[in-house]
């Protein structure tokens, strides 16, 4: 098989800045990361210094991604041998069980992991996970909310908890989680779009009191003018504007249709 340098005509720091450019940007090219890593563990792990560890993790979670166990275990081998007592080399034996869908062994390992630290913010998201794969949506949001009592300012975990309470139909909750979102990030659009679909699912609610339906719909709007100041504060042009704000707008007319 040809060498990624060969084709490309790159050498091994060019491919050690793309990896670092990937992780950076969280790219799950898996295939790539995988052509590009195995190449710079084999032909230049000497060159990579402690670089090299990293990359092997890069790896490794890549090479989860497309199935490919061979690849996961060799890279978590040298890892365990590197860091033995590593936390974070546990929790990537715990993500390879779940790649392997061996949830309780996943789950023994991310339970010893928070015994000697609870603070382990990434091992508790691991444990979510497995609950949401299992199609436990009840338990995942039960540890979610307990999680974010500790961790408040955790910006994906709220909108980790959005997802869920949509999945679940529970929109007015769904609303709260954007609301905490959108006063820690105000100019983030697409937090908008979200809040006002939750609103307007719930003014559309047959079951909402008068009131209810009356101020969900004033926040679908208020959402819909925040698209809209969201792209000009970015600098947006008005085509891309004009774009994200039909979804809203359509949504309202229908709302508005439902109601009169």
């Amino acid at each position: 098989m040809a060498k990624v340098s060969d084709l490309y005509d790159v050498t091994w720091e060019d491919m050690r800045d793309k990896m670092r450019n990937w992780r950076e940007e969280n790219y799950r090219n898996s295939e790539q990361i995988i052509e590009v890593g195995e190449e710079l563990i084999n032909e230049h792990a000497s060159k990579l210094g402690d670089d090299i560890w990293i990359v092997y993790e890069q790896v490794m979670i890549a090479s989860l991604d497309l199935c490919r166990d061979d690849i996961a275990l060799s890279c978590l081998q040298e890892l365990r041998r590197q860091f033995p007592g590593s936390h974070r080399v546990k929790r990537l034996t715990g993500m390879r069980f779940e790649a392997m869908e061996r949830y309780d062994d996943a789950l023994q390992v991310y339970d010893r992991i928070l015994q000697e630290d609870p603070t382990n913010t990434a091992t508790r998201k691991r444990k979510i996970a497995i609950r949401k794969a299992q199609g436990r949506n009840a338990e995942a949001i039960r540890e979610l909310n307990e999680y974010l009592e500790q961790f408040v300012g955790d910006q994906e975990a709220w909108h980790e908890l959005t997802e869920l309470y949509i999945n679940e139909h529970d929109y007015a909750k769904a609303a709260f989680c954007l609301e905490e979102l959108i006063m820690t990030n105000p100019h983030n659009h697409l937090y908008c779009q979200q809040f006002a679909e939750s609103s307007s699912h719930i003014a559309s609610n047959p079951k909402a009191s008068a009131k209810m339906k009356k101020d969900n719909t004033k926040y679908a709007s208020w959402a819909a003018n925040q698209i809209n100041r969201a792209y000009q504060f970015a600098g947006r042009s008005m085509k891309e504007n004009t774009y994200s704000l039909k979804a809203v707008e359509d949504m309202l007319e229908t709302l508005q249709i439902t109601q009169s």
